[in-house]
């Protein structure tokens, strides 16, 4: 089924928030809705657009952690090790980048409603840790069994290429700072289990969309009728 949440978002259409803990899969889940024509917004994406050369976090980031710019782009490299075991220095770069990933998403979903679409997702690897799911009127999360998880990003390229404990410890590490898969499950309004074979997991996905896409529509309806009366109730008077 699926909610019958409030227009939290704010959206003549109907915005989903898409997470999911590293290895569940949610880059493919995400790739299958653009495949169905879903508009998606990657925050990844974003935050890689506003490093790069011209992007809007550059010069900001160049005056709050000099050094961390080289060739008019921001290193990430440099960038971790500015802020590496300092908290402060951690929350000032999040005071910095969020407001811009934020103001990112709000002109995806303007282009998304001018555009009428119905549906528009939002690609947030931390959408609870970051308090994004406001921003939706309900979440997908992404999932899959812990030893496809594991099994998953173990098998990574740069994992491999890792001395054996020295990836266990990263994945491990990645895990602490993400909130519990359990957690997630039961916070969300959909689970979509990407352990299953990969047909069934585009089946699960294109019925999602299915179901939703008509949820916007019916919004933006109900848009243009409460307008339609507005004026006439002005032209009455």
């Amino acid at each position: 089924g699926h909610p019958a949440a409030p227009d939290s978002a704010g959206q003549a259409m109907w915005v989903v928030g898409l997470t999911g803990s590293i290895g569940m899969g949610k880059s493919a889940v995400s790739d299958m809705l653009r495949g169905l024509g879903v508009p998606v917004s990657d925050a990844d994406a974003i935050v890689h657009a506003i490093y790069a050369k011209g992007g809007a976090a550059v010069e900001p980031l160049s005056r709050e952690f000099p050094g961390v710019v080289i060739d008019g782009a921001v290193s990430r490299p440099a960038l971790s090790k500015a802020v590496l075991g300092d908290a402060a220095a951690l929350k000032r770069l999040e005071a910095l980048v969020h407001p811009l990933v934020r103001a990112a998403r709000r002109d995806f979903l303007a282009r998304a409603r001018a555009a009428a679409e119905p549906l528009a997702v939002l690609d947030i690897p931390l959408l609870y840790e970051a308090g994004c799911e406001k921003e939706c009127d309900e979440v997908l999360v992404v999932s899959a069994p812990p030893s496809v998880q594991r099994e998953r990003v173990l098998s990574r390229p740069n994992m491999r290429a890792m001395a054996p404990e020295e990836a266990a410890a990263k994945f491990e590490a990645i895990l602490a700072n993400q909130l519990p898969d359990a957690e997630k499950r039961k916070r969300a309004h959909c689970v979509i289990d990407t352990g299953a074979p990969m047909e069934s997991t585009r089946a699960a996905v294109a019925a999602f969309a299915e179901q939703r896409r008509p949820l916007g529509a019916q919004r933006r309806r109900r848009r243009r009728l409460a307008a339609a009366a507005a004026a006439a109730a002005v032209a009455v008077l």
